[in-house]
C-alpha cells in the first residue's frame, strides 16, 4: 500500500475525518517562495493530506476562484520546474498531492518529473484531464514510486465505470459532487449523499467529495456519506483575502467532524 493511501487510512482508524485543502502554488505575496509557509500553516491546522494546484493557462475543471488564483501564480513566474524546486526544500509529515493538468508534465518530461518527486514530500497526483483509458502516457513511471495516481470519479460515472474507476486506488477516491467546475456556494443535488454512500460501499480506499465545500455545514453533509472532503475555493479566496484565522477555525473545526 502506497503512504498516501496508508496515512489516511490511519486517520481514518482513529475516527477523524479526512480533510485535505487545495492551494495554488505561487499564488502567495511572496510568490513561490510562499508555498513553504503554506503548507506548513495548513499542516499545523489540521490537514490530512494537501493538495498543490499548478498554474496552468487552461484550466478546464476549475472555477473562477481558482482561474484566477492560477493567473496570479503565472504572473509571479511561477513554473512547474520552481514548484517541484521549492517542494523539495518542505519538510512534512502531512502527505502532498500535485494537481496538474497533463501539458506543464509532458512539457517538464513524464519521466523526469516523476523522479524529481521522489525528492519531495509529494505523495499522490491528479490530472483531471487525463481519462482511465489514457492513464498509460503515466501510470507506468508511477509503478515503481511511492506516488499514487488518484481517480476523479464524476456524478455521470455509471455504476460499471464507478467500479472499473474504484478498483486498485492507490491514494483515495476524489468524489465530485457537481457537473461542472470547482467553486463554493454551489447546489448540490437532493440524492448526492445516496450517491456518495453507493460509491464508498465498493470503494476499498477512502473517499473525498470535493467541489463546493465551503462551510462546516457541507463537511458534516458528506461525512454522513464519506471519509471526509477536499476544499478549494473556500481556502485559495480565503487565503488570498488574509483571512488566516477564519481558515483556521475551519480546518480545525472540521477534522473533529
Amino acid at each position: 500500500m502506497k503512504s498516501l493511501r496508508q496515512h489516511l487510512e490511519n486517520l481514518k482508524a482513529d475516527g477523524k475525518t479526512l480533510l485535505v485543502p487545495y492551494i495554488m502554488a505561487g499564488d502567495h505575496a511572496d510568490g513561490i517562495a510562499g508555498l513553504p509557509k503554506t503548507i506548513d500553516f495548513l499542516a499545523e491546522n489540521g490537514a490530512s493530506a494537501i493538495e498543490v494546484g499548478i498554474p496552468f493557462s487552461d484550466p478546464v475543471a476549475d472555477g473562477p476562484v481558482i482561474e484566477l488564483a492560477g493567473i496570479r501564480s503565472l504572473k509571479n513566474g511561477t513554473t512547474l520546474r520552481k514548484v517541484i524546486d521549492t517542494l523539495k526544500t518542505v519538510k512534512t509529515d502531512i502527505p502532498l498531492v500535485i494537481m496538474s493538468y497533463f501539458n506543464p508534465i509532458y512539457k517538464y518530461g513524464i519521466e523526469q518529473f516523476v523522479n524529481d518527486l521522489k525528492a519531495t514530500p509529494v505523495k499522490g497526483l491528479i490530472l483531471p484531464d487525463v481519462p482511465r483509458e489514457h492513464e498509460n502516457m503515466i501510470a507506468p513511471f508511477l509503478t515503481n514510486t511511492d506516488i499514487a495516481l488518484v481517480p476523479l470519479v464524476t456524478l455521470t460515472s455509471i455504476p460499471e465505470r464507478q467500479a472499473e474507476l474504484v478498483n486498485g486506488a492507490e491514494g483515495f477516491i476524489y468524489a465530485v459532487t457537481v457537473n461542472g467546475v470547482t467553486g463554493a456556494d454551489r447546489d448540490y443535488r437532493a440524492d448526492l449523499n445516496q450517491h456518495l454512500a453507493k460509491l464508498a460501499e465498493i470503494s476499498d480506499a477512502p473517499v473525498l467529495a470535493g467541489f463546493g465545500v465551503s462551510s462546516i455545514a457541507h463537511v458534516e453533509k458528506f461525512r454522513q456519506a464519506v471519509d471526509g472532503v477536499i476544499v478549494g475555493s473556500y481556502i485559495v479566496k480565503g487565503l488570498h483575502e488574509g483571512k488566516t484565522a477564519e481558515i483556521a477555525e475551519f480546518l480545525q473545526k472540521s477534522s473533529q467532524i
